[in-house]
């Protein structure tokens, strides 16, 4: 009964927000607030998982429900700012590692090749010339 009913409410703010899911949550929550019927047919299935986080935040000393702290508030590694220009750094590609080809830091720069190299390729070039 408690499923088909959180269904029943669920269309019925489809309805009323003519299909906007976002706008649909909004006003479940609304509902939620003063329903307890609705929150609990909402929650039931997760009420193992919801406990058992409670459970092991207050065992492990953590008492504050507001651990997360709000997204305007800046972290310690942003503290300047910089933390999401490096993102963005190393996704336009200046000086990233290839993938397969990490030391654990920023690549060195090339080397020019050795002359050993060089004489090398000219020989190979040199026999593939004279088997034509």
């Amino acid at each position: 009964m408690s499923r088909e009913y959180a269904e029943q409410k669920i269309r019925e703010a489809l309805d009323l927000t003519r299909g906007n899911k976002t706008k649909a949550r909004q006003q479940v929550i609304a509902w939620c607030a003063e329903d307890t019927k609705l929150l609990y047919a909402l929650s039931k299935p997760h009420l193992t998982g919801i406990v058992a986080h409670a459970v092991g935040r207050v065992a492990s000393g953590k008492t504050d429900p507001q651990e997360v702290p709000h997204p305007a508030v800046r972290g310690e590694l942003d503290q300047e700012g910089t933390f999401g220009m490096e993102i963005l750094k190393t996704i336009a590609g200046g000086g990233t590692n290839q993938f397969g080809q990490e030391a654990y830091g920023r690549p060195m720069k090339r080397q020019g090749a050795s002359q050993q190299h060089i004489d090398a390729i000219r020989l190979m070039a040199e026999k593939s010339k004279s088997k034509k």
